[in-house]
C-alpha cells in the first residue's frame, strides 16, 4: 500500500520575500549554465542556490545557504503538518490551456521489487551521487518527485476538499500559474491517506531523486522520517497530464553518407516523403538531414527484432529509433545525443549545421508508460517528458538537517 503523510512545510515567508515568481525554478536537471547564471541573478533567494549551487561542493554550499535562510526568517517553518493540494494552469503552443492538480506529501519510500511505487525509466549513477550529496548535507528534500496514480472518475480536487483563495497564487514569467492550499482538516487528511492506500505509484519525474532517497534511508537506519520523499502526486485520469516528445539530435559529422542512410533505412522502413504540415502518426518517426527529409514506419516484424528489449518495450517508438536507427544505421552512441522537445529547433538545428541529423517521435502514451511500469520494464533514457515542471521553492521537507541535529 502506497503511505503518505501530512508534513510541516518550510516556505518562504512572503513578508521578506513577496515576489516568489522570482524566487522559483524547475527542477535542477533541465536547468542550462544559461539559465542557471540568470535564476542567480534574478533574485539573491532563488532555489537555485539550494538545488544547483554554482560552488564545486554543491552539498556544502546548499546547507550553508539553508542555514543562513532559515536563521534570517527568509524560509519559515508552517505551524503544523499539512498536505498541500498543487495547482498548475499552462498554454500549450497550440493557446489550448489545461490545468494539473496534484497533492504535496511525504511518500513513503518502498523498494521497487515491493511493486508500490514503480519505476519507468533507467537511470545514472553521476546524477544520483550528486544528489546524495545534496541530502546528506541539508537533511532536507528540496525538489519533490512527480508520481501518478490511477484512480477513473475521481477528481483530486475535490477529495482534498479544495475551497477559498489559495495559500500562494504566483504567475512566472513564462505565463505558468502556481497555486497552493494546506490541506490540515483530519478527517480530509485520513480521507486522502485511505485513498491513495490503495494506489500503485508511478514514478513520472523523479527518478534519480527516489532512488537517492532510498539509499538516504538505508544509511539512516530506516527511521519514518528518513523513510520518506517529497512528492507531487496527481490522477494519470483527470485532464491536464501532458507528455511532450524528447526527439535525438546527432552531433556532426554523420557518420554514414546520406545517400547510404537512406538506402540502409529503405530495407527496414517504409520511407515516404516528409509531410512537413502533417502531425506524426502513431508509429511513425521524421528523419531529417541536411539534404533529406522523410517520414519512416518499421516494416512488419522489424519490432520483433528488437530482442534487446522486453515486447513492451518493442512497440516503443523512442524503442525502434534507438534499436533499428541510431547505432545500426547512423552509428550513434548515445554521447553523440542532444535533445530538445520541439520540432522546429530539432529541424533549425540540421539546418544551422549545429545537428548532423534530427530524429523526432511521438511521446509514449499514458497507456504505454503504465503497461511498462507493470511489466517491471524500464523506457530507455529520456523517453518521457511530463509538461510543464514542477516548481522548486513552493515547499520544501526538512527530515534532519545536520546543523538542526
Amino acid at each position: 500500500m502506497a503511505k503518505i503523510w501530512p508534513f510541516r512545510g518550510v516556505r518562504y515567508d512572503p513578508a521578506r520575500v513577496p515576489s516568489l515568481s522570482a524566487v522559483l525554478a524547475p527542477p535542477y536537471d533541465v536547468i542550462s549554465r544559461e539559465e542557471q547564471a540568470a535564476l542567480y541573478a534574478r533574485s539573491p533567494y532563488n532555489v537555485v542556490r539550494l538545488i544547483l549551487p554554482r560552488e564545486a561542493d554543491r552539498g556544502a554550499a546548499a546547507a550553508r545557504t539553508l542555514r543562513e535562510w532559515m536563521e534570517a526568517g527568509i524560509l519559515v517553518r508552517d505551524p503544523e503538518p499539512a498536505i498541500y493540494f498543487y495547482s498548475q494552469r499552462f498554454r500549450m503552443p497550440d493557446g489550448t490551456e489545461h490545468v494539473r492538480d496534484g497533492i504535496l506529501c511525504r511518500l513513503g519510500l518502498e523498494e521497487f521489487s515491493s511493486g508500490i511505487v514503480r519505476p519507468h525509466e533507467r537511470t545514472f549513477p553521476g546524477p544520483k551521487a550528486d544528489r546524495l550529496a545534496l541530502l546528506r548535507a541539508t537533511g532536507a528534500h528540496l525538489s519533490p518527485i512527480f508520481g501518478l496514480y490511477a484512480r477513473p472518475n475521481e477528481r483530486l480536487r475535490a477529495l482534498a476538499g479544495v475551497a477559498g483563495a489559495p495559500l500562494v497564487d504566483v504567475t512566472m514569467p513564462n505565463g505558468e500559474v502556481h497555486q497552493l492550499w494546506r490541506v490540515v482538516e483530519p478527517g480530509v487528511l485520513r480521507e486522502l491517506q485511505a485513498a491513495l492506500a490503495k494506489e500503485t505509484v508511478y514514478i513520472a519525474d523523479g527518478h534519480h531523486r527516489y532512488e537517492t532517497g532510498l539509499a538516504y534511508w538505508r544509511e539512516r537506519g530506516g527511521g519514518r522520517d528518513a523513510g520518506t520523499i517529497l512528492a507531487c502526486l496527481s490522477n494519470m485520469e483527470e485532464e491536464g497530464l501532458v507528455v511532450l516528445p524528447t526527439h535525438r539530435l546527432v552531433r556532426p559529422p554523420l557518420r554514414r553518407e546520406a545517400a547510404t542512410v537512406v538506402s540502409m533505412l529503405a530495407e527496414h522502413f517504409v520511407v515516404a516523403p516528409w509531410p512537413a504540415h502533417e502531425p506524426r502518426p502513431v508509429g511513425a518517426i521524421d528523419v531529417i538531414l541536411p539534404e533529406h527529409r522523410f517520414r519512416v514506419r518499421p516494416k512488419p516484424g522489424l519490432t520483433a527484432t528488437l530482442t534487446e528489449c522486453a515486447p513492451v518495450i518493442r512497440e516503443l517508438d523512442v524503442a525502434v529509433l534507438h534499436g533499428a536507427i541510431l547505432g545500426p544505421i547512423l552509428g550513434a552512441s548515445p554521447a553523440d545525443l542532444e535533445f530538445t522537445h520541439d520540432d522546429a529547433e530539432a529541424i533549425g538545428a540540421v539546418v544551422a549545421g549545429r545537428a548532423a541529423a534530427a530524429l523526432l517521435v511521438n511521446p509514449p502514451t499514458m497507456a504505454q508508460i503504465r503497461a511498462v511500469c507493470l511489466a517491471g520494464e524500464l523506457m530507455p533514457e529520456k523517453s518521457t517528458y511530463f509538461y510543464p515542471k514542477l516548481a522548486d521553492g513552493l515547499v520544501f521537507d526538512l527530515v534532519g538537517p545536520p546543523w538542526m541535529c
